[in-house]
């Protein structure tokens, strides 16, 4: 059993490359989605052997990074294929991203935790300051394209992108200079008396390099799978008659797997400053690395690009920014701040649903 996180990565690429070479039957897609649920699992594994080895926050920035990369690239490539009709991809990408994680992962973080700990506790040091980073780049990304004047409704002119995609890269260089360096300690996990793997002795180097190879291996299965599975996707949201965007969620869900299985293991075990960890800074990877991505892509290439919000959808952004800096504001959750993300991430999904 020891031996399965080793094979996972490895039989995860074989299904992928099986499915890219043949067409997706109803096996292969079923062993697809075997593979996926390998693939995540393996991947928070080894990102914890990783994680244990190099120490807190450098184990959660090396799976949220390493996740954050791969979708950039699936984004960039399907950008280049589809053309005008992915002009909105990044955009849906980015904002299912945001609500995903901050109201279902730190929701279900926080009732898992509530229930097993009855109250638990962080570091605003860290956390306050990745949300003001967070809501800042969701603003000058998702939310301000709708209200220039320069260019048509939710795009922005050239000069903007490249503006706001620099500012993106610069205030997530910054985050990640003082999650890792100016102030380390204001991101450490309180370690929690029911967490094992704080206790066990490190892994050698070369367990680590192996570990970090088969992380990687796993995210990439992990993402590749979810994109062969979109058609399977696509063809289920159709025959329900819902909206298009439902699927970027979908897909989104599958991608985020990894960091949201490692961050409720944190959480069960006592260490909601791990889990805090992964979700801000996933979330500011995803905006902090998939923009600028996204940015030269369109100058360069000259492709069509939408950032604006519809008016739905900025609203419950900003709810979900106005609830989280309740959350955040004292240091402490249980289970009712729990429910609150999770009500709101039932109203996102709902009203994707039935828009």
């Amino acid at each position: 059993m020891r031996r399965l996180p080793d094979i996972a990565p490895v039989l995860a690429l074989a299904v992928l490359v099986a499915a890219v070479l043949m067409p997706l039957s109803l096996v292969l897609s079923a062993l697809c989605v075997i593979a996926l649920v390998g693939a995540v699992l393996s991947a928070v594994h080894h990102a914890e052997v990783v994680a244990h080895r190099v120490g807190e926050p450098f184990g959660t920035l090396v799976l949220a990074v390493a996740i954050t990369v791969i979708e950039v690239a699936l984004i960039i490539s399907l950008m280049l294929a589809g053309g005008p009709g992915k002009a909105a991809l990044p955009r849906d990408t980015i904002y299912a991203a945001v609500m995903i994680i901050c109201n279902g992962v730190v929701g279900v973080c926080l009732l898992v935790g509530g229930l097993h700990h009855r109250e638990q506790s962080f570091r605003i040091e860290g956390t306050g300051p990745g949300l003001a980073a967070l809501v800042a780049l969701s603003t000058l990304s998702l939310v301000l394209p709708t209200f220039t004047t320069s260019s048509p409704e939710g795009t922005y002119t050239h000069s903007q992108l490249v503006f706001v995609g620099a500012s993106s890269l610069v205030l997530w260089a910054v985050y990640v200079f003082v999650q890792t360096v100016r102030h380390r300690d204001y991101f450490l996990p309180h370690v929690g008396a029911d967490d094992e793997q704080a206790h066990a002795p490190p892994p050698g180097l070369a367990r680590t390099w192996t570990s970090l190879g088969l992380l990687l291996m796993s995210l990439v299965g992990v993402v590749g799978l979810a994109k062969m599975l979109s058609p399977l996707i696509e063809g289920a949201v159709a025959a329900a008659s819902a909206p298009k965007a439902v699927v970027g969620i979908v897909i989104a869900m599958l991608v985020l797997l990894p960091e949201t299985w490692a961050a409720v293991r944190a959480a069960r075990a006592d260490r909601l400053q791990t889990s805090m960890n992964l979700a801000i800074g996933s979330a500011l990877a995803s905006i902090g690395l998939t923009i600028p991505a996204v940015v030269a892509a369109s100058v360069v290439l000259g492709l069509p690009l939408v950032l604006g919000l519809e008016s739905k959808d900025m609203v419950m952004l900003g709810l979900t920014f106005l609830v989280g800096s309740i959350t955040l504001a004292s240091g402490r959750t249980n289970v009712m701040q729990g429910a609150v993300h999770l009500v709101i991430f039932a109203a996102f999904l709902f009203l994707a649903l039935v828009p």
